[in-house]
């Protein structure tokens, strides 16, 4: 009796296994790519301000200065305060192995928002004459990103969808319904 459940049992795993391997449903498998253009109506200048010197009182003092001169010229151009966000502040002792000297340097960086374009050129210059004495970077965005994004999505299923039809018409065969859509994002927006 156990030889006869120990057959049984063998070949269930056989079947089951067999059930696994069968071939599956003729597929075919595409990517798609979704563009979407848009002029960008907002800009993240992502700023700097930093100071160095021997004592470090002085150096922060010094960064201070410039930081307030700054955030003053930023509110007088009529920047909202909620569009201008420190992201830190630091203050680091260096040494340095030539001279055998430390100096300490300051710095804060800021990120400033602006949801209108036309005084960008104005507001930069503006900002290195107040003392702002490096740029980290310059992201120029889309207040409706969301919107272009879900764009992007669909015309990458639907220029997939054509590569599918492609494919499958070269067959004289159609194509049916999706089996499986994965979304890879391979880039940022520019």
């Amino acid at each position: 009796m156990k030889k006869a459940l120990l057959f049984i049992a063998i070949c269930s795993t056989f079947i089951l296994q067999a059930q696994q391997i069968s071939p599956s449903q003729p597929m075919v498998t595409t990517n798609g790519e979704g563009i979407v253009k848009v002029v960008p109506d907002q800009v993240l200048i992502k700023s700097r301000i930093e100071h160095e010197g021997k004592d470090p009182q002085e150096v922060k003092k010094k960064n201070d200065a410039v930081v307030n001169e700054v955030i003053k010229y930023l509110k007088s151009q009529g920047i909202s305060e909620k569009n201008i966000q420190t992201d830190y502040i630091n203050l680091n002792k260096n040494y340095n192995y030539d001279n055998k000297t430390y100096s300490y340097v300051a710095n804060q960086a800021i990120s400033i928002k602006l949801d209108n374009l036309k005084n960008y050129e104005k507001i930069m210059s503006g900002l290195l004459e107040d003392g702002l004495n490096r740029i980290d970077g310059i992201e120029f965005k889309s207040s409706e990103m969301e919107k272009h994004n879900s764009e992007a999505r669909k015309r990458a299923v639907l220029d997939a969808k054509a590569k599918a039809e492609e494919l499958a018409g070269a067959l004289d065969q159609t194509v049916g319904k999706a089996f499986l859509i994965n979304e890879i994002e391979t880039g940022y927006p520019q």
